[in-house]
């Protein structure tokens, strides 16, 4: 939300837009495909375990289960770090100016959606039981008493700190437990389990502004 000039009575600057980034189909796939493919990853600061756990179909070729794994945390942490960019507003104009099929809009369209698993590897890890499960998670996210949540204005005392301290992402994840990092130098990372907690939400916020 924002409005052009500070509105009487309303504790949340005027000027404050913080974007909630909490449908990512990039960082969704990776954490559902760690899970129900059952990948041996090893590496520092992975997320948690997802909340809603998959079943379990490792794949049929052990040699794919082992590239996949190896490729996992570096293809999160690239995610992760995209997910968390300010978005270039005029990014939607120069696309409309560049021609279909340039390198010019090639750039543009791989800036603007990123990396991605299938991309890099094409569609194979996936079944029919990730569009399941993706569609629960939007239900979840959708649903009537979810949608009646305000955390942030629950959170402004800590958020509007956090805020002036450069915060301008929060992203948000369907994994268990309390689980805050900062992504550089204007994104948060929070499970949905921490930004649903309004004391847990508040300590990750007070922590970005505090690591400023």
């Amino acid at each position: 939300m924002i409005s052009s000039t500070p509105m009487p009575g309303d504790p949340w600057p005027h000027d404050m837009v913080i974007t909630i980034e909490d449908s990512s189909h990039s960082l969704f796939e990776l954490l559902w495909i760690r899970e129900a493919r059952d990948l041996d990853v090893e590496g520092d600061d992975l997320p948690p375990w997802l909340v809603a756990t998959p079943g379990v179909e490792p794949p049929a070729d052990a040699t794919d289960r082992r590239s996949w794994s190896a490729a996992w945390p570096d293809m999160w942490r690239a995610c992760l770090t995209h997910v968390a960019e300010e978005r270039d507003p005029r990014v939607f104009d120069r696309l409309d100016s560049t021609p279909p099929g340039s390198p010019e809009r090639q750039a543009l369209l791989a800036g603007l959606f990123g990396p991605s698993w299938r991309d890099a590897f094409g569609d194979d890890a996936f079944t029919s039981a990730y569009d399941a499960w993706t569609t629960a998670r939007f239900e979840e996210q959708t649903a009537p008493s979810r949608l009646r949540r305000e955390p942030e204005r629950d959170a402004l005392e800590a958020l509007v700190p956090a805020w002036r301290a450069g915060l301008r992402n929060v992203v948000v994840i369907p994994c268990r437990g309390r689980f805050t990092r900062r992504i550089g130098d204007h994104a948060l990372l929070v499970t949905a389990e921490t930004r649903d907690a309004t004391d847990d939400y508040a300590e990750a916020l007070r922590s970005f502004a505090r690591a400023t």
